[in-house]
């Protein structure tokens, strides 16, 4: 018994400090930003004591921001996960060791620069001077990219493809080659071997990179701000606005605990449809 109670000491003492950072940078901020969303705007902007549920009814005044973040983030997660697969399954699977690690730092090269550096860049190449220009020069005109969705897409893939391909890199490279092995011995081609083994086995580290990327592009103010020029408006465009020029924290605090309720809902279906397709393979095969 008081083994037990020393383990337990001993695990407690370990999660102390994670416990005391996430408590306070996480759950207290959380907790704050629940209050506000009671509030009311103070009359030169700000919070004023008060219970009221006007900030939340008033959220559909926001429907644009949410209807543009929540169809342009699942779509740009997506087309991340369909450039960054291939990646993934080239540097787990047909690149040698070798020279793995040197083609995994080079895929997260770009996070080495600025974000704002790289819209910038992007700014020029999707604008008037940029690709138009290119197309103009073979007789397509009339093409704008930049400040539409495309441009937004564009960036979002660009931006968040170095955070999607670790997580399924890691998956195809845990993979048990003797599962490929026996599904050739069993007359299975490789696209087969490949839509029954590899893809459901590596949809945790995909689950995972959705995640992170999804959870990003949902709060993101630089991309749409930059490659969307204001007219692609997403929540956290609409959140710098009601808390930094509008300053009415309450709504502002309303918009946040819808987005966080959104992003929990969401990802909860999401990771429970994923990781259960994946058990379900598992138990099939074994």
């Amino acid at each position: 018994m008081n083994e037990k109670k020393h383990s337990r000491m001993v695990t407690a003492i370990l999660l102390a400090p994670a416990g005391v950072f996430l408590f306070f940078l996480l759950v207290l901020p959380l907790i704050v930003i629940l209050v506000y969303s009671f509030g009311e705007r103070a009359p030169e902007g700000g919070y004023a004591t008060a219970f009221t549920l006007n900030n939340y009814a008033n959220l559909p005044s926001r429907s644009k921001a949410f209807l543009n973040t929540l169809t342009l983030a699942p779509l740009a997660t997506f087309l991340t996960v369909i450039f960054a697969y291939p990646m993934a399954y080239f540097l787990a699977l047909v690149v040698t060791p070798k020279w793995r690690v040197t083609m995994l730092v080079l895929v997260m090269a770009p996070f080495w620069t600025s974000q704002l550096l790289r819209y910038y860049a992007w700014i020029m190449i999707l604008g008037a001077q940029g690709v138009p220009a290119w197309l103009a020069v073979i007789g397509i005109s009339d093409v704008r990219i930049i400040n539409t969705p495309w441009a937004v897409l564009i960036g979002a893939v660009y931006g968040f493809l170095p955070l999607m391909v670790p997580p399924i890199f890691v998956s195809l490279e845990k993979l048990d080659q003797r599962l490929l092995e026996a599904s050739a011995d069993l007359g299975a081609n490789s696209l087969r071997s490949f839509f029954q083994i590899t893809l459901p086995l590596s949809l945790p580290g995909v689950a995972t990179g959705s995640m992170l990327v999804f959870i990003l592009l949902m709060g993101d103010y630089i991309l749409p701000q930059f490659l969307g020029g204001g007219k692609v408006y997403f929540i956290g465009n609409a959140l710098v606005d009601l808390f930094l020029q509008s300053r009415n924290w309450p709504f502002g605090a309303a918009v946040s605990v819808a987005l966080v309720i959104i992003m929990f809902i969401t990802m909860f279906f999401y990771m429970r449809f994923v990781l259960g397709k994946t058990d379900n393979r598992r138990v099939a095969m074994v």
